[in-house]
């Protein structure tokens, strides 16, 4: 049996993958509210995102004609649990596939916190950097 640490930092790794696959991935505005507290930021390269602001971004992105499949692989870097709150470092690399143009990579390193809920961990702020491919 997994001690709570443990457990909890299982948990919190799911957390950045489900939900860089079941919102991001699938630019699924329904599944923000499963992932992110009401009040989630997003410090996006120099912009500052919320929740609408991301439901309006894949309002657009769901309007391209040539859609990404977007696969997500972390390395995680660090987990600190405070009682009910997280602090998460990561690097996340990502790879879209289109059917009309050549793969494309992108990697970022990132940093979240999240807070344990009555619904389990919830990401509360994201930070993230885009760091150029060598």
């Amino acid at each position: 049996m997994l001690a709570q640490d443990e457990e909890d930092e299982k948990a919190l790794e799911s957390l950045i993958q489900d939900t860089f696959d079941h919102v991001w991935s699938e630019l699924n505005e329904e599944n923000i509210a499963k992932y992110h507290t009401e009040d989630f930021l997003l410090l996006e390269h120099g912009e500052v995102w919320n929740n609408d602001t991301i439901s309006h971004y894949f309002e657009k992105a769901l309007q391209q004609e040539d859609q990404a499949k977007r696969t997500n692989d972390f390395e995680f870097i660090s987990i600190k649990i405070e009682g009910d709150m997280a602090w998460i470092a990561y690097w996340n690399n990502a790879r879209f596939e289109y059917q009309e143009k050549p793969a494309r990579l992108a990697r970022w390193l990132e940093s979240a916190t999240a807070t344990k809920t009555g619904e389990g961990w919830k990401l509360e702020m994201l930070h993230s950097t885009r760091v150029p491919l060598d």
